[in-house]
């Protein structure tokens, strides 16, 4: 079932938490060695499901956490040897105002190292298979998440997106995934990444859902400075008649991409279009350079974030009698992408290079977002693919640049603070296509409105893997 049906369930007490708690530990157990979506389960589940009030909203509803978002009494790696036996002593935002309504933590999902990669191959313990072909890639970071719930190995997750790291694994996987507008969701708990890029999203297999989650974890939060002071109201404006918008499509996302997403989103252009939007084309020039730009700027504040990790503080520390050394073996356990992001945001803060590099990318940011603003003139709405793709086969993308590339159509969201939304759009081979919407600064819940109704639609109210032999 979906969350918004198992907790109406629960409501009703035809089913108890723990029930519901048992059924997905059981299928848990059966799928998830074939797929590898978790790192931790809740151990203390059961027991938490048992003493669970049925009366409070989320009762019932069971989440699977990305492993860089924190959880108390609850190991927490970030996906890094780093933190390999980290259990936090506090609880992220997002996690305790789900708790706080009744939701449980089901587990904890595998992504790449700290958040950098987009196949969640770089996890430091093993990678995450893709539910609809397990010799293909889940899409990343939050690979563990999507997967967990596109094989229903969960009902609903959070995953968290610097770079497109929700909505790129949500296309692969063929479930929703949303990237907030930056602040809407605390940050408060989030493993550090690139704290002006990092927001936390949810992850789900209908768009109810995503709004059920929204509704519990949105709001200002005393402990993130930059978090919003913006009520929620994403399940009442499920509710309400779709207006009248304007559609732009994004012209530089049209070109480059494979037979399965022109395909999609030749469909979608007549969906919404049936739906009453008046669909054009428009342009977004500073687009295509958007990538450049996020790989300086994104490894730049990793660069700073992740300096902590020094064997001093907190997490793994390699023993050593000298202090220089210690702190070098600890932060060579460090992974490769992860070692190679350090270092390119060492080398563009470096004096010399700062006023070549980080300011050059800060200066083209205020550009993209001023191009967005303006193009938010024109249309209320901006379709373009999530991916140029579906999901790649395993160990197919050795060159880092490749794997870069990934993140052409995503991470102009992230620069410029914008919501936008993956929703499932097709198939190209047996194998999920997702399109992305972006809306104006604060115009989450209209996203969520118009995809629900392109849901309706189409009939696709929520897809599931054809999980068989091959698991």
């Amino acid at each position: 079932m979906l969350a918004h049906e198992i907790r109406a369930q629960v409501a009703r007490k035809a089913l108890s938490p723990k029930e519901v708690a048992q059924a997905y530990l059981e299928r848990i157990a059966l799928l998830d060695p074939g797929i590898g979506a978790y790192l931790t389960l809740n151990e203390r589940l059961l027991e938490e499901a048992e003493a669970l009030d049925p009366a409070l909203p989320l009762a019932g509803v069971l989440v699977a956490v990305k492993d860089n978002i924190v959880t108390k009494g609850l190991r927490t790696t970030a996906g890094s040897r780093l933190l390999e036996g980290f259990i936090p002593p506090y609880e992220a935002t997002a996690v305790a105002r789900l708790k706080a309504r009744g939701a449980l933590v089901l587990g904890k999902t595998n992504l790449d190292e700290f958040g950098m990669g987009s196949s969640t191959e770089h996890s430091a313990f093993f990678p995450t298979k893709n539910p609809f072909d397990p010799q293909r890639v889940p899409g990343g970071s939050s690979g563990g998440s999507a997967a967990a719930v596109a094989a229903d190995l969960a009902p609903v997750a959070l995953g968290s997106d610097t770079g497109g790291s929700v909505r790129q694994p949500a296309a692969f996987c063929g479930v929703y995934g949303l990237k907030p507008t930056y602040g809407r969701v605390s940050r408060y708990g989030l493993i550090a990444y690139a704290s002006s890029l990092d927001q936390i999203g949810p992850l789900a297999r209908s768009v109810k859902d995503l709004a059920l989650l929204m509704d519990a974890v949105v709001g200002e939060d005393p402990w993130d400075a930059t978090s919003l002071d913006l009520p929620p109201r994403f399940q009442k404006a499920l509710e309400e008649p779709l207006p009248p918008l304007r559609l732009g499509v994004v012209r530089e996302g049209l070109a480059g991409n494979s037979p399965g997403v022109e395909r999609a989103l030749e469909e979608a252009i007549r969906v919404f279009e049936g739906l009453g939007l008046q669909v054009r084309e428009v342009s977004w020039p500073a687009l295509p350079l958007a990538l450049n730009a996020y790989y300086i700027l994104a490894p730049a504040e990793a660069s700073s974030n992740l300096a902590r990790y020094d064997g001093t503080l907190y997490g793994a520390r390699v023993a050593s009698e000298d202090l220089e050394e210690m702190v070098e073996r600890t932060r060579a356990l460090f992974g490769l992408e992860v070692k190679r992001r350090i270092l390119v945001g060492t080398f563009v803060l470096s004096s010399g290079y700062y006023e070549a590099y980080y300011a050059r990318a800060q200066a083209f940011r205020h550009r993209l977002k001023a191009e967005a603003r303006a193009l938010f003139q024109e249309v209320d709405l901006l379709l373009l693919p999530t991916a140029p793709h579906p999901a790649f086969p395993l160990e197919s993308r050795p060159d880092p640049l490749a794997l870069y590339r990934e993140d052409l159509y995503t991470v102009g969201a992230n620069l410029t603070g914008l919501p936008a939304l993956s929703f499932p759009a097709g198939f190209e081979g047996g194998l999920p296509v997702g399109l992305q919407l972006l809306a104006p600064w604060g115009g989450d819940e209209g996203l969520l409105r118009v995809a629900l109704a392109f849901e309706e639609a189409t009939a696709r109210a929520h897809l599931k893997a054809p999980l068989g032999e091959a698991l």
